[in-house]
């Protein structure tokens, strides 16, 4: 999944995938433990996957953190 496209998602939607990915991951380190996994780079691939939506989902938070702290600074002056 691309970058673009997860920022295009709402959080709601980012934080519903997650959690799929999540559960997606657990399989196939299932199928990897029963040796039934036979393309073993998808574990990289869906850890990866699951890291960029955390990381767009926290400069969100952040963004909003610190747009609240400007109107803050600027209500005191």
């Amino acid at each position: 999944m691309k970058i673009h496209e997860i920022r295009e998602m709402s959080n709601e939607e980012i934080l519903k995938r997650i959690d799929e990915e999540e559960h997606n991951l657990v399989d196939l380190r299932f199928q990897h433990e029963l040796k039934n996994l036979t393309n073993t780079a998808k574990l990289n691939l869906v850890k990866k996957d699951i890291a960029k939506m955390k990381t767009v989902l926290k400069q969100r938070e952040l963004e909003t953190e610190l747009k609240e702290n400007i109107k803050e600074g600027a209500a005191e002056n």
